[in-house]
């Protein structure tokens, strides 16, 4: 039985806080991403606050589905990067509750989320759809406020046409203007000239009132009495001052949009499913009516007999009329006006069919547009459950918390799931690909990495360690890190310094015989390097005690013997000898020729820097066992024979070595 414990309720504090707070981030910022499509159309329109407030209302509404994925994303990538962080996902871990038990609270919260965004899509989503796009058709048809730039001419009022040479902008005054007025046409148009004036808007903003100094009105006078415009008349009026009124609508008024109703993101899902059956069954009709149509040109053409006129200029052959014999008979002016008449029988034919291809295309596409939102309703609301495990785990993983490396993440993955959502969608929407398959893409994608990632965070993957690629990288590259040794603060027990010079001793001893026998400057055989099984015993054994000699002496206090033990390399116990630790690895590495001849000239270089190790190993092993002869007895023993003799080392030699 689910019980809430106090793990769900601390969880579910740090998730819920976050979620509140990456929501509002989210929801901002997809707005602005969307502002900026119809920015252009709606600046300089004078718009009251009233109308924005309804705005931005009504865009929140229908982006509210896509903020919540991505705030579901990243409060619980942020969440369990936190619990990692502070290591109170190990404690969790440590009272033997798993990742999935930890995260029982939080499916259930993203499940309710996630009918929630299903609930917004469906009811609530539809008609804010319809009332944005009704409110943004009004407010770009609303005519702009009178913003008259100077030098150009402006043709934001209806009828008319205003050049301004210059403007005051602390006394409004305008100079040099030139107005054309053709609210008639050409019969009754006007051109007026004015050395200044000044422009004002009626109060209920339904005209504008223009006053002119200093200019003249040159007008055409209509007459329905005159026969051409060449003889229309027309009038010249000097004037000091003038009034003129403009009709010029200021106002918002709301514009019918009763169109939008047939927008598949303006219904529901039953909607959607029940016009579906409407469209694909009118679409059958259409589809049909112009296969009969082509079916009755085809067959119904009538039938010529003998008897008909053309027998007389056609050869006929058993009721086979041959219709090039046929035109070759008639008279040159015949000719043309048959080929006039087939010409133009094409045109008419490629026009139809022409119209007829842009016509399906048009009903197949009202098709694929109703598909692809009821698809849209089920993934925009499946995907608040994908970016949960997508993000929890991850943040399990990496437990990084904060809004730095979380952020990254969390716009990568939804990059990643945009780029692919839309593409499968841009893709649909054109018969490219199939509906299900275009609208399914990012989400057949994103849905094993959500389980990869869950499964891995489940087990303590370590599959975002960094150390752990940087440990591949190096062995792939040969590379190596140095040695660090420094000295200890607290030391419990001091080194056996007899015991560490006598393993040094005979570790030199052994690489003196091993160098004899074995020629690192040779080129080996190739069939024994990539087709014959076997490891570098030796030098595994030099390397391991050798490893537990430095790990004794590093428990010294002489900064001298700490200052040798970190000329020691990190010795590579089988890269001279195979490419990989895999047999098969081996032989199909050997029988690609490329490949096999660069991973050989690997193994030389690892076999030359083999033979530089062990030189350096020599050298520093003289080094260390010369300088604890120095701090310790001035009688101490100096060579391996020296050291064999003195039974209490050979005690603690093979002390050491059981």
């Amino acid at each position: 039985m689910f019980r809430i414990k106090r793990l769900d309720i601390f969880i579910i504090k740090q998730f819920g806080l976050l979620f509140i707070g990456t929501f509002f981030i989210c929801q901002f910022v997809l707005m602005m991403q969307f502002l900026w499509r119809y920015v252009d159309e709606l600046i300089g329109k004078g718009l009251s606050l009233e109308v924005m407030a309804q705005f931005f209302w009504y865009m929140g509404l229908m982006l509210m589905p896509q903020a919540f994925p991505l705030a579901i994303l990243l409060s619980s990538l942020i969440a369990y990067g936190n619990l990692g962080e502070s290591s109170e996902l190990t404690a969790i871990k440590s009272a033997g509750i798993s990742m999935l038990q930890s995260m029982r609270s939080l499916i259930i919260i993203v499940v309710i989320i996630s009918g929630i965004s299903f609930y917004f899509q469906e009811v609530i989503g539809p008609q804010a759809y319809i009332s944005f796009r009704q409110l943004l058709i009004s407010m770009q048809q609303k005519n702009p406020e009178v913003e008259i730039p100077e030098g150009i001419f402006y043709d934001g009022i209806s009828g008319s046409n205003i050049y301004v040479q210059k403007k005051d902008m602390n006394t409004g005054m305008l100079y040099g203007i030139m107005i054309y007025r053709m609210n008639g046409g050409y019969d009754d148009a006007a051109v007026i000239l004015a050395d200044s004036g000044r422009m004002q808007t009626t109060e209920e903003k339904k005209h504008l009132l223009l006053t002119l100094y200093s200019g003249e009105w040159f007008e055409n006078m209509r007459s329905q009495d005159v026969a051409g415009p060449a003889n229309i008349p027309y009038r010249r009026e000097t004037f000091s001052d003038k009034r003129i009124v403009l009709d010029f609508d200021g106002g918002f008024n709301m514009q019918e949009a009763g169109w939008i109703a047939s927008d598949a993101r303006s219904k529901s899902m039953g909607k959607i499913l029940h016009d579906l059956d409407s469209i694909r069954e009118f679409n059958d009709s259409v589809g049909h009516q112009f296969y009969h149509e082509a079916r009755t040109i085809i067959f119904n053409v009538p039938s010529l007999e003998k008897k008909d006129s053309l027998k007389v200029v056609a050869d006929v052959n058993d009721d086979v009329i041959n219709f090039d014999s046929a035109y070759a008979k008639l008279s040159p002016e015949a000719k043309q006006r048959v080929m006039t008449y087939a010409v133009n029988d094409v045109h008419t034919a490629t026009s139809d069919l022409q119209f007829k291809a842009d016509y399906s295309d048009a009903l197949n596409h009202n098709d694929r547009v109703h598909m692809i939102e009821a698809i849209n309703k089920v993934t925009l609301s499946l995907s608040c459950l994908i970016f949960f495990f997508i993000g929890a785990p991850l943040g399990a993983i990496i437990r990084k918390g904060g809004l730095g490396v979380p952020v990254i993440i969390s716009v990568l993955v939804f990059i990643i799931y945009y780029i692919l959502e839309n593409s499968g969608m841009r893709m649909a929407r054109d018969n490219i690909w199939t509906v299900w398959f275009g609208k399914l893409l990012g989400t057949c994608v994103l849905t094993p990495v959500a389980v990869f990632f869950t499964y891995k965070a489940n087990n303590d993957s370590v599959v975002f360690n960094i150390d752990l690629y940087k440990q591949v990288l190096y062995n792939m590259l040969g590379l190596r890190s140095k040695r660090h040794v420094n000295s200890k603060e607290v030391i419990i027990e001091d080194p056996i310094y007899a015991a560490d010079s006598y393993h040094l001793l005979r570790i030199s001893q052994e690489i003196a015989q091993y160098s004899a026998e074995h020629q690192l400057l040779h080129l080996p055989n190739p069939i024994k390097v990539f087709f014959r099984p076997g490891d570098d015993q030796t030098i595994r054994r030099i390397s391991d005690e050798l490893e537990e000699t430095i790990e004794d002496l590093s428990n010294t206090r002489d900064r001298n013997i700490l200052s040798y033990l970190n000329h020691y390399p990190i010795v590579a116990t089988h890269a001279h000898t195979r490419p990989f630790r895999q047999k098969w690895l081996n032989i199909v590495t050997g029988l690609v020729l490329p490949a096999g001849l660069f991973f050989y000239l690997r193994m030389c270089r690892f076999r030359l820097r083999l033979r530089n190790d062990l030189n350096t190993i020599t050298q520093t092993n003289t080094q260390v066992v010369q300088r604890i002869s120095e701090i310790t007895t001035p009688n101490v023993p100096v060579t391996l024979e020296e050291l064999q003799k003195m039974p209490l080392i050979i005690e603690l030699i093979n002390h050491n070595n059981k």
